[in-house]
């Protein structure tokens, strides 16, 4: 299992639109790194970053 993922990657894994990963990205939203001209992606970062906000969502009676 590769730990370092792409925009597409991110982008396929989190259901999202690849300019929404780049979007969030920028705005410091999602955990990464760039790396030249390329988003790059720690798969850690990006699992605590869902488990955190379904912490949040169950703290808050959501789900």
């Amino acid at each position: 299992m590769n730990n370092v993922l792409s925009v597409r990657e991110v982008a396929r894994y989190l259901k999202l639109n690849e300019q929404t990963v780049y979007r969030l990205a920028r705005e410091g939203k999602l955990p990464a790194s760039k790396i030249g001209k390329q988003w790059r992606f720690s798969r850690r970062d990006i699992e605590a970053l869902i488990q955190k906000h379904r912490s949040k969502g169950a703290a808050k009676g959501g789900e």
